[in-house]
């Protein structure tokens, strides 16, 4: 993959270099690889090892483990689109006789179904996948230790049978039907289920000792969905972006903003860490930015991808060491710098093609009560609802062809807003799921719920 460094201000190319090398080093990896995305391509690659005169490019495959989930969300959401399955849908209805319940695909993809973290038995990371070849096996006697649906539980046996839904539906190993349905349409040819060279080695690193052990490379049979797959920074670099803007070859911009939408209720703890989960993607708030991606372990490796989608910046991390740097720190760290020290420079601004004087004459200020509302038209056909001044409810509308706007996001979500007359044609006021909102506070002329004093607006002397 050619990336074109010169895009990135020397300074900028230093702060990223320091970084990783910080990380390499105070983490004792044996090495450590990374990559920036900037307008939808990698524009910078820096690598450090511990071996002289050697560094491994984009080019190199590490184990990715985690972000293997991404891939298989990416196959789930196909399924949906195409109306083959609905993410409500309960399992058992597409895959029966697992013993999960009615958990659903969606509580599957996003850690609530229930699950176990782990599958019964020795560590399966460091064991062959032949001794877990059925589902069964996989799940255990005991697959629920929750009731679905009701907190986030990170689950490797549920992507597990994520994966085993898309070899049923499709009739075909989940490997086949990835590398036909993503990986190729996507360029990634060297991401794949086996090391492909050049590929580094795995190590454990002594944590009392500048001492290394070679970790076992073991296939990981039916948990394969869950954390089998072989990546570069090059072909991270074009699935981060992809992630960010979506590709109608394999996912829509807007079913991939669907995986980048929490799914998950948080715990206490992660509300506080500003953490919490879509669907096959982390999501979290850090240095005042929302990053989405997902982080990856195997023994002998760490992986990490995360995207700032709103600063059009993206880093992949990996290096070969089965502890060491916290790579979701460098990775937004490796975002931060790029944001701060060149940050995005926005598109020009570009009135309205045309101007629908019907949605022109909604814009300006409204009042919901005693609250001050502005309701705006954008360029993008859309139009916005929010406060006038500080925080509050907001939202952008789309238009439904009949006069009608539907809410876009917050409490607004789904709501309908329609624009009501006078008979004689001239705007009377908003309703918006209910509410009322007239272009003066309780406007005595529109149908405020309750009514307005027929003395009105008085001071007390």
């Amino acid at each position: 993959m050619t990336t074109s460094e010169e895009e990135l201000l020397p300074g900028t190319r230093r702060a990223l270099q320091h970084r990783i090398a910080v990380a390499q080093a105070e983490g004792r990896a044996p090495s450590l690889v990374a990559a920036v995305v900037r307008g939808g391509r990698a524009v910078w690659h820096g690598a450090r090892t511990c071996v002289d005169g050697h560094g491994p490019d984009e080019n190199v495959q590490y184990r990715i483990g985690s972000i293997t989930k991404t891939f298989t969300a990416v196959l789930v959401l196909r399924l949906r689109d195409e109306g083959v399955l609905d993410l409500g849908d309960p399992l058992e209805k597409h895959l029966p006789g697992t013993g999960v319940g009615e958990a659903t695909i969606a509580e599957l993809l996003a850690h609530t179904g229930g699950l176990a973290a782990e599958s019964p038995g020795p560590w399966w990371e460091r064991t062959a996948g032949s001794l877990r070849p059925e589902l069964s096996d996989v799940l255990g006697e005991q697959p629920l230790l929750h009731p679905a649906g009701r907190r986030f539980h990170y689950s490797n046996p549920g992507y597990t049978l994520l994966g085993a839904l898309v070899e049923e539906v499709r009739g075909a190993p989940w490997e086949e039907v990835l590398r036909r349905e993503v990986l190729e349409p996507l360029g990634l040819n060297r991401t794949t289920a086996q090391p492909q060279a050049p590929c580094a080695g795995g190590w454990a690193v002594h944590p009392w000792a500048d001492a290394l052990l070679p970790e076992p490379v073991e296939d990981l049979g039916r948990m394969a969905p869950a954390g089998q797959l072989w990546s570069t920074t090059g072909d991270l670099a074009r699935f981060a972006a992809f992630l960010a803007k979506g590709d109608d070859r394999v996912l829509s911009a807007e079913s991939v903003g669907d995986m980048r939408t929490p799914a998950a209720p948080a715990e206490a703890a992660d509300v506080m860490d500003g953490a919490t989960y879509g669907l096959g993607l982390q999501i979290q708030r850090r240095d005042g930015r929302l990053l989405t991606g997902h982080s990856g372990s195997l023994p002998g490796f760490l992986a990490n991808l995360t995207i700032s989608v709103a600063d059009d910046v993206a880093a992949v991390v990996l290096a070969n060491c089965t502890s060491g740097p916290l790579l979701s720190v460098v990775g937004a760290d490796l975002v931060r710098i790029v944001a701060e020290a060149e940050p995005r420079i926005p598109e020009p601004w570009r009135p309205l093609p045309e101007v629908d004087r019907s949605v022109l004459e909604l814009a300006g200020q409204w009042y919901w009560g005693t609250h001050a509302f502005a309701l705006r038209v954008t360029a993008d056909g859309l139009i916005s609802l929010g406060p006038l001044s500080g925080n509050g409810r907001s939202s952008r509308f789309r238009a439904n062809g009949d006069g009608t706007w539907t809410g876009l996001e917050g409490y607004y979500a789904g709501e309908l807003l329609r624009p009501v007359r006078h008979p004689g044609g001239a705007l009377s006021h908003l309703d918006l799921g209910s509410f009322v909102f007239t272009r003066q506070p309780y406007d005595e002329d529109a149908p405020v719920p309750g009514g307005v004093d027929a003395e009105g607006w008085r001071g007390i002397g």
